[in-house]
């Protein structure tokens, strides 16, 4: 049976599907990316909060680039099947709130009326930590190409940006009010990339504007959770088996889910309390947690697990070794950097993490995790090793994973097997690492993604040596030996595994 608000009543009786009166849902919520994670974690807390009765939150789909979900869901009226899967058991959720979806190079004046309609009081965003054109430091890019476009086009923009701007263009040009942008990436501070570019943008248009966007709009930050692997065609297969129900655009996820958001709305909020979200005055503790420990560990993961052989997450932590080292890596290098965080226990936090990856039903690919590492390692793994160093403490396991990514670049595996890389600045990162080849001076004086570590010569020794051991002893045989398991690390002596912590923190030099 396809899936449809006309299939819908006889869909009910197979799987848990909306009963609550979709066309009374107020469109209330811009969405901007929908993907996967999307309809896997903020959507499903809407869904929750229109079953409560509700109806005032429903969201409309903005898709920019890909015309993936254009013809998945507009053929099925928006909706769409979550399965939750245990290591033992699915379950089936049929997610209603989405109400209309739109695609803007199709129809860029409906994507800008939506915005600027009244009813709107809330865009939220998920369009990956690329998405906000911001450079290391947090400067809005204002040469790129797709921003010289916008902003000598006088037609529709292209960037979500440039939509949000001409959108509350025309709401002050109207007497309206602003509406709230929430960012649901995985950034250190999402609410301030938000605002970085939605600010700089408005003020290369029109600094009058950007002044009013200053006043009238809020970009709280958000800590977001919930592992999604990409969908695939075999998952619309097994649900169609399963439950009998045929959709093109489902999606699945684990049980564990966690919003965590900044109090700080300029036109009303949904009341999402009610259904698990926690609102709090300061996201940074719960964010900095969760990007340490889940995405972190994600990243260490990625390039570590491929060079073992390893291809999903759930294969790396059934892997003893492997096992050892992501928890050690948590508790011995990442957790004992970070905050107290009220309500918040480390160590139990540390051990669902490992549960939920262990989830082989919902095994991540290592190859989705690997991409984009050039963002991913600044932002979830480099500010632990960072500040390992400054507080002069062993990072080992840190640095494994650097050097494994540093590895990883060259584009072939420990056996020369080749390794298809997405990265939007392989071009540049690339021919540093297959020129540095054991010697890791050439990618650590990026600065643009290395930061500081490119200076410190005790990191610079460990990473070669780390190279060197990925070379000699596998993957497996260097992760070892910095476990304490294993063959002793090559030209270490009688030095052990650790990183010396008497040369001081961050030990500098100027030269090259």
């Amino acid at each position: 049976m396809h899936l449809s608000d006309a299939t819908l009543p006889r869909l009910s009786r197979r799987l848990d599907a909306p009963t609550y009166d979709r066309a009374a849902l107020r469109p209330s919520i811009v969405h901007i990316g929908v993907g996967g994670f999307h309809r896997s974690h903020q959507a499903v807390y809407l869904e929750a909060l229109a079953r409560t009765g509700e109806l005032g939150w429903g969201e409309t789909g903005v898709g920019l680039h890909s015309t993936t979900m254009r013809r998945a869901l507009r053929p099925q009226d928006c909706l769409y099947t979550v399965v939750e899967r245990t290591s033992e058991t699915d379950s089936a959720l049929v997610v209603g709130v989405m109400r209309d979806y739109l695609y803007a190079p199709e129809n860029p004046a409906a994507v800008l009326d939506r915005l600027a309609a009244p009813e709107t009081r809330l865009v939220t965003l998920t369009i990956t930590g690329d998405g906000y054109n911001l450079d290391q430091d947090g400067r809005f890019r204002d040469r790129e190409p797709a921003v010289v476009r916008d902003l000598s086009a006088s037609g529709a923009p292209t960037t979500w940006f440039g939509y949000v701007v001409a959108a509350l263009g025309r709401r002050r040009a109207a007497g309206l009010g602003g509406f709230t942008v929430l960012s649901c990436d995985n950034l250190p501070d999402s609410g301030a990339a938000a605002q970085a570019a939605v600010v700089s943008y408005a003020r290369l248009r029109d600094e009058t504007l950007a002044a009013w966007i200053e006043r009238n709009v809020t970009f709280p930050s958000s800590m977001v959770d919930r592992i999604t692997p990409q969908p695939d065609g075999a998952l619309s297969r097994e649900l169609a088996r399963a439950f009998g129900v045929r959709d093109r655009a489902p999606v699945a996820t684990e049980p564990f889910t966690q919003w965590v958001i900044e109090d700080d709305f300029a036109n009303g909020r949904p009341p999402l309390e009610d259904v698990g979200v926690q609102f709090v005055s300061d996201v940074a503790p719960y964010k900095l947690t969760k990007t340490r420990l889940l995405n972190g560990t994600h990243t260490a993961m990625a390039y570590l697990g491929h060079l073992a052989g390893h291809r999903n997450t759930a294969e790396m932590v059934a892997d003893p070794t492997m096992r050892s080292y992501l928890s050690r890596l948590m508790r011995e290098e990442v957790a004992p950097l970070l905050p107290s965080t009220p309500g918040l226990d480390l160590r139990d936090y540390q051990a669902t993490v490992l549960d939920r990856l262990a989830n082989e039903r919902i095994g991540d690919p290592l190859s989705r995790l690997a991409g984009r590492g050039s963002t991913k390692m600044p932002c979830y793994l480099l500010p632990s090793l960072i500040e390992a160093r400054r507080e002069g403490l062993p990072a080992p396991l840190l640095t494994l994973a650097v050097a494994a990514w540093f590895r990883y670049l060259r584009g072939t595996d420990l056996s020369g097997n080749a390794i298809e890389i997405h990265d939007a600045r392989l071009d540049q990162l690339q021919p540093l690492a297959r020129r540095g080849g054991l010697d890791p001076s050439l990618l650590l004086r990026n600065r643009s993604v290395m930061g500081p570590l490119g200076d410190d010569l005790v990191v610079r020794r460990e990473l070669g040596r780390a190279l060197r051991d990925l070379e000699t002893l596998g993957a497996r045989g260097a992760t070892e030996a910095r476990l304490g398991t294993g063959r002793r690390l090559s030209a270490l002596g009688a030095s052990g595994v650790t990183m010396p912590t008497q040369a001081g923190p961050l030990e500098i030099t100027t030269g090259a």
